[in-house]
């Protein structure tokens, strides 16, 4: 009978055992199973944080930042990288991969992408800039014809069919008997070679937007204008504001014996010329006017090289010694060269070597001291000069051929 109860006791013992080790068990279990639950940021821990990465300020921890992830991308990824904070809780902050962070590059880029075929749906890179490009000239040749044409016309009347050309056309007409004669290429020969053949001085210059420009100095336009449209005029000679450079240009196109004058209707060439002679009270009516490109229409023509043909031939300029070079190959007297010209300060020098030089034609590419140097030649010397101009280099490289 005592036996019983020790069973009874041994098996209540084993059972209270047996109960309290399952509970120990569950609690294990429960505790594999459910992972260890970390303190989350309230919403405003999170902006914060966000804020303080954006705005350049510490860095919260890795953990931290993937547990606001989804929170601030959203979307349909947001779900998935909650997920992911989950599971790297426990096993530490899952680094980007390579995969991931290309996966956005892509997304940035296919914005882009979407962005710019906003702007020109359905069209080439090239072909906008091109298109742009033409509706840009049409704009300005409207506004600067048929704009001009309407701006002219009684808004009771309405124009035949006729183009911007035609109206040009008629009203240049109408200017005719305004206009100034030109004396044309076979007249400037003929006056050369008739001086070459007399022995009398003969001056042929000619202006260009370089000229133009000098002359204007403080009569036409300020220094500041003039520094800014006259970049190109230390090239050409002349270092603006040189008042005694202008004075001395006007003082050569007053004694020339034919001044060439620009035809073109591009700035500072035919539009300046008019308001330069008017500012100097220059009458372009009391000179022996050609157009200024006479030197190439002498070319074209086939007269230049009957005008060098047999004459001693005096070339000054810096690109002299390969034009004396050339014109030696091709048969030509070359009796004497100066070079270099460094602009309207050489003027003075060239005229004093070339009074050591035997010749009956200069010819002289020089820029704007050319208009100088070749007046003083005619006058100091009673010789014949021609403001040769871009011709040297045209005829060194072989783009313009020189036959006699």
């Amino acid at each position: 009978m005592k036996a019983l109860p020790r069973k009874v006791e041994g098996t209540h013992k084993s059972v209270m055992l047996t109960s309290s080790s399952r509970q120990d068990q569950g609690r294990v279990a429960a505790k594999r199973s459910v992972p260890a639950q970390k303190p989350q940021p309230q919403p405003q821990q999170v902006h914060a944080l966000a804020a303080a990465k954006t705005s350049g300020g510490v860095a919260p921890p890795k953990s931290v930042k993937q547990r606001a992830a989804p929170a601030a991308t959203g979307g349909r990824g947001g779900a998935a990288n909650a997920g992911q904070s989950r599971k790297s809780s426990a096993s530490g902050p899952k680094k980007r991969t390579r995969g991931r962070k290309s996966s956005l590059v892509k997304k940035r880029g296919r914005r882009r992408r979407q962005r710019d075929s906003a702007l020109q749906p359905g069209m080439e890179h090239g072909q906008f800039h091109d298109n742009a490009f033409t509706a840009g000239y049409e704009l300005g040749k409207y506004e600067g014809g048929e704009l001009l044409l309407e701006q002219v016309l009684p808004m009771n009347l309405l124009l035949p069919e006729v183009r911007l050309q035609d109206v040009i056309a008629l009203g240049a007409e109408q200017l005719r008997p305004r206009c100034l004669p030109l004396m044309d290429v076979h007249e400037v020969y003929a006056e050369m070679e008739q001086a070459i053949h007399d022995r009398r001085p003969c001056a042929v210059v000619r202006l260009g937007d370089g000229e133009l420009l000098t002359l204007a100095q403080d009569v036409v336009y300020d220094t500041a204008t003039i520094q800014r449209e006259g970049t190109f005029l230390p090239y050409a000679g002349v270092n603006p504001p040189d008042l005694l450079a202008r004075d001395q240009l006007l003082h050569a196109i007053r004694h020339a014996h034919i001044v060439g004058v620009p035809l073109a209707r591009r700035k500072h060439f035919h539009p300046l010329l008019h308001p330069v002679f008017r500012a100097h009270h220059l009458d372009p009516g009391t000179l022996r006017m050609t157009n200024s490109t006479v030197n190439y229409g002498l070319s074209q023509t086939g007269l230049l090289g009957s005008l060098l043909a047999g004459k001693q031939l005096l070339v000054i300029g810096n690109a002299a010694p390969a034009l004396a070079h050339m014109l030696s190959e091709r048969g030509f007297i070359v009796s004497g060269l100066i070079s270099p010209v460094r602009g309207v300060r050489d003027v003075e020098r060239v005229i004093l070597e070339s009074r050591h030089v035997v010749f009956d034609l200069a010819l002289v590419s020089a820029g704007i001291a050319a208009v100088m140097i070749c007046t003083r030649i005619a006058h100091e010397r009673g010789k014949t000069a021609l403001d040769f101009g871009h011709m040297a280099d045209a005829l060194v490289k072989g783009q313009i051929a020189l036959t006699h």
